[in-house]
């Protein structure tokens, strides 16, 4: 009878731990995640909700202002981008709208809102001469967060930039993106 009701156990054990590796390694985690350039292996990740926003602020590298760009995580992990603001017209700067975008002038800034820009995935780098770049969040509670590109990656390098799932394995292994 001890015999039987230890090997019970045991393979109560083994199920649980099976259980626990299966589940470890199966992406479950929607995050936005930042691969190497070219790879598959993650530089760093922000764990993220559907619906969530994030911004990603960087210095144009002439007129040396910020330019904010807003974008939301959609409900098929797309990434949407839904606004840009900047302070100065110049290279790279957008200057028309096109059908439903709407062009603004508020605070000294110029706005180009209700943009519907999709991406699967966005090809950044992190800047080299003007390294300022910033990500930019809320949390669920809606506190602000934000953290410099250079604090996770070094000045020049080049991203993939995707909302993906990750394992639990993942994210204890890869550098989240916290403040």
């Amino acid at each position: 009878m001890k015999v039987q009701s230890r090997m019970k156990f045991l393979l109560f054990i083994v199920v649980v731990f099976i259980f626990l590796f299966i589940y470890s390694i199966i992406p479950t985690k929607t995050a936005l995640v930042f691969y190497e350039e070219h790879t598959n292996n993650i530089a760093a990740y922000l764990p993220i909700q559907k619906e969530q926003s994030f911004q990603i602020i960087f210095v144009h590298s002439i007129h040396l202002t910020d330019v904010v760009e807003k974008y939301q995580v959609t409900e098929e992990n797309q990434i949407k981008q839904y606004e840009i603001v900047f302070e100065e017209f110049g290279i790279g700067m957008p200057s028309t709208v096109e059908a439903g975008e709407e062009f603004v002038y508020e605070d000294g800034k110029y706005h180009i809102k209700n943009l519907n820009n999709l991406f699967p995935s966005m090809k950044i780098r992190n800047g080299k001469t003007v390294s300022k770049h910033r990500l930019l969040w809320n949390d669920e509670t809606g506190k602000e967060h934000m953290v410099y590109f250079n604090d996770y990656f070094e000045p020049g390098a080049w991203f993939t930039v995707k909302t993906d799932k990750i394992s639990l394995l993942q994210s204890w292994k890869e550098v989240m993106i916290r403040d």
